[in-house]
This record gives structure tokens, sequence and C-alpha cells, in this order.
């Protein structure tokens, strides 16, 4: 298979995400559009990594899995935290909560 297949899979799933990021109102559906968009990066990394022949891109994805893992458990205990204030997981309810 073409590399350049890869990156054509690569722009899709970071445009998917991307509209979702731009037009959803759930925080749980906005982390998962985020790590789609994280995966496309990997994706992309990668595939130009073995283009080139060198484990540069392949590090860079690794380091960028440990990055979103670490983010989803943040970011899910501060969902949980606001679904439990306001029963609801809209990010335009995180707004109101103020101290």
């Amino acid at each position: 298979m073409n590399p350049v297949n890869y990156l054509y899979l690569a722009a899709l799933l970071f445009t998917i995400g991307a509209v979702g990021v731009l037009t959803r109102r759930n925080a749980i559906v906005l982390f998962m559009c985020v790590e789609l968009m994280l995966n496309a990066c990997n994706l992309a990394f990668v595939t130009f990594s073995r283009m080139h022949g060198n484990l540069d891109g392949q590090v860079i994805a690794f380091f960028t899995m440990v990055v979103a893992a670490a983010e989803v458990v943040v970011g899910l205990a501060i969902i949980v935290s606001v679904f439990r204030a306001r029963h609801s997981a809209s990010v335009d309810d995180a707004s109101l909560m103020k101290l």
C-alpha cells in the first residue's frame, strides 16, 4: 500500500475529529474527537518515519500516546466531577462552575 494513502487517511481522521470538536457540546464526545485527532497525528508521524527510514516519528508517536493517556485520566476526572455537580456533561454547563 502506498504511504500517501496513509496520509490521506490521517488527514480524513483529523478532519473528522476537528469537525467533532467544533460542533459538539458533550465533553465525552469532545475528548473522543481530540483523541481521534491525536491518533491521526500519530499515523502521520509513523508514515513519515516509515517513508524516511528512521524511527523518529515512531518515538514521537509513542510519547504522544503517553501524553494522551495522561490527558484522558485528568480529563475524565474533571468530567466526572462536573457531572456530579451539574448532572450534565455539557461544556456549556461547565462554564457556570465558579468558586
